[in-house]
């Protein structure tokens, strides 16, 4: 009887062959804090743990930073909380700290993990919501001493299958960094037409097979063929390509795929609107003297940043800024490959009162 009433044991799923390949049965890796032999010797090779993020230029971000006790700051992007720890550290028990997130699995786990670290409430404000809404904060604060906003996607939702940001592994076609709310990335195509689907490959991802890929797409679907599959969109994309030498065939076909899930990832986040609204708000959001450090991972939303850096210093916003962007080491980048598309920018809010800055067209994307 007593047996009856205990939980029963559930076996891990086996896999075939020596190590792991799925998501999944990486148990080790996805369990780090009992298995952290298999995690350093992942990261050793120059891999990402499954479930993991490594946080890319900590050291040139607390460089600039600067960042002292009894200051307050601002993290817009949570995610694993590699950037929020090592700026909590700075602050040496004095001082508090706030972040944003939308997605709540991760958010979730990541605040857990910081508690149990020592950094509750008392140090740390998680809020689930976007980090456009910084002028909220900001007004209920007071304004912050130092800002970063990594804006890359963290490893563990890029791993994820069930995500959907991967063109590797098979999984929903969903994309999505909140999976509650807004609509997939197989929902978008449902009723995307043609024009418009190739103006947001070439607008979101500058992608040189625009036109090819957005026919071949909206004609799948057409003949009642639904894209809800990240393999299925990889399949139609390498369809759409196989007029290529077949020298090329294969390394094109992966950038290609990089591109266009890059290009749905911003359509259905929204992206561009929600850094164009965060670069507006930013200078109203810093003290007099206050720091920002931004990482960026491609084109479009460097080229956003750069330029409203640039315009709130001609402005007199800020006191300085970033002329060239700062690049990770090279030994970073051969410990973290993901670390290679990395650029930082940074700004230091001059001691005038903005509320925010009025950014011209050049800046849209």
């Amino acid at each position: 009887m007593e047996q009856e009433n205990q939980a029963q044991h559930k076996r891990r799923v086996r896999y075939k062959g020596k190590y792991p390949k799925k998501f999944e049965e990486k148990y080790k890796e996805l369990q780090p804090e009992k298995y952290q032999d298999t995690v350093q010797h992942v990261i050793r090779k120059g891999n990402t743990p499954a479930g993991m993020h490594i946080s890319i230029m900590v050291k040139e971000i607390l460089d600039f930073l600067q960042i002292q006790p009894g200051e307050t700051g601002f993290d817009a992007t949570l995610g694993y909380g590699g950037h929020t720890k090592a700026m909590l550290e700075c602050l040496h028990g004095d001082g508090h700290m706030y972040a944003t997130d939308v997605d709540p699995e991760e958010s979730a786990k990541t605040k857990k993990r910081l508690e149990e670290l020592g950094y509750g409430e008392d140090m740390l404000s998680i809020r689930l919501q976007n980090f456009c809404t910084i002028d909220e904060i900001a007004k209920e604060v007071g304004g912050f001493d130092f800002i970063l906003a990594d804006l890359g996607v963290s490893s563990m939702q890029i791993d994820n299958p069930k995500r959907g940001f991967s063109f590797k592994v098979d999984g929903p076609l969903d994309l999505r960094l909140n999976q509650e709310k807004g609509i997939s990335a197989a929902e978008r195509l449902d009723t995307i037409s043609r024009e418009e689907l190739a103006g947001m490959l070439y607008e979101n991802s500058d992608e040189p097979y625009c036109e090819e890929l957005a026919k071949a797409i909206t004609e799948e679907i057409r003949r009642g063929n639904r894209i809800d599959t990240t393999t299925k969109l990889r399949g139609v994309i390498e369809k759409a390509l196989d007029f290529l030498p077949e020298k090329e065939k294969q390394e094109t076909v992966k950038k290609t795929c990089q591109r266009t899930f890059q290009a749905l990832r911003i359509d259905v986040n929204h992206e561009f609107e929600v850094l164009y609204e965060f670069m507006e708000k930013l200078p109203g959001a810093l003290k007099p003297g206050g720091r920002v450090a931004i990482l960026t991972f491609h084109s479009g939303e460097d080229r956003l940043v750069k330029q409203a850096l640039k315009e709130g210093y001609r402005e007199g916003i800020y006191s300085d800024y970033a002329k060239d962007v700062i690049r990770p080491s090279a030994e970073e980048c051969a410990q973290n490959g993901r670390a290679r598309s990395t650029k930082m920018r940074w700004a230091v809010r001059a001691a005038v009162s903005y509320t925010h800055l009025t950014l011209p067209t050049i800046c849209s994307v």
